[in-house]
């Protein structure tokens, strides 16, 4: 993968929006959306508001999280070309984990399915 930096300095506010835009325009939600950041990242509603309210990057966003699921290496498959399990760098494979079990929500698995229960 190639050494792209550039998205860890982005704003996790303005991707979050996209995230949920793509979930609601499969008859997704919100509240599913943020079901999953909560499984992948233990923020909870106060903690993800904080991050957002605070234009936390998404190196910020992910260092600063309470506690990554220890499941989340349970995610596998392809996201933007490459294989999730296969990316060497810590931060980007927390990036495309979130984009991959936003991609499920997406394509209408079931949440019992996408927080690998």
């Amino acid at each position: 993968m190639p050494a792209n930096t550039r998205i860890f300095q982005m704003p996790f506010s303005d991707v979050y929006p996209l995230y949920i835009a793509k979930a609601e325009k499969k008859g997704r939600t919100k509240a599913e959306v943020d079901q999953i950041i909560f499984w992948l990242t233990g923020y909870d509603v106060a903690g993800l508001q904080a991050q957002l309210e605070s234009n936390a990057t998404f190196e910020a966003f992910f260092s600063a999280a309470p506690k990554m699921n220890p499941n989340r290496t349970q995610i596998t498959g392809v996201v933007c070309g490459y294989r999730v399990e296969e990316i060497e760098d810590p931060l980007m494979r927390q990036i495309r984990y979130l984009d991959k079990l936003i991609d499920e929500l997406a394509k209408g698995k079931s949440m019992e399915k996408i927080l690998r229960s």
